[in-house]
């Protein structure tokens, strides 16, 4: 593994100009754990945004979503995003207004999209969840 990418995954914590990366990336790939907790499962293509320096995703078919399943089950694993690979920890969002602040951030950055009204629906809205990154 190249040592550029190596120090990212070590990185508990991520600096202003990678979340500026992020708010702009939109080739993030996320592999929650299987159930075994070690295996990485199979990358799948979604959509994020940044808040207040913090990233957030939501799952197209809502907490139905195998993905996000495992995402809250296993609550961990990694994204690629920006051209680096990260290991991530995934914390629910319930909160309703931070929950209108990501609704924001999908209006703007996904504003030409036929899909941003479905991904603005109660289903999606339910399994946001926040991206930390983890040693």
């Amino acid at each position: 593994m190249e040592e550029s990418i190596m120090k990212e995954i070590k990185t508990s914590t991520l600096s202003d100009e990678q979340m500026e990366q992020f708010s702009q990336a939109d080739d993030l790939r996320i592999s929650p754990f299987y159930s075994d907790g070690k295996t990485y499962g199979t990358p799948t293509w979604i959509w994020s945004v940044v808040v207040d320096k913090k990233l957030y995703v939501r799952a197209w078919n809502g907490q139905q979503s195998r993905w996000y399943r495992s995402a809250v089950q296993q609550k961990a694993g990694r994204m690629h995003l920006a051209g680096g690979n990260f290991e991530i920890s995934f914390k629910p969002i319930t909160d309703s207004q931070l929950i209108k602040q990501i609704d924001q951030a999908y209006k703007i950055k996904y504003a030409d999209s036929a899909y941003l009204a479905p991904m603005l629906q109660s289903g999606p809205q339910s399994s946001t969840l926040n991206i930390v990154p983890r040693q």
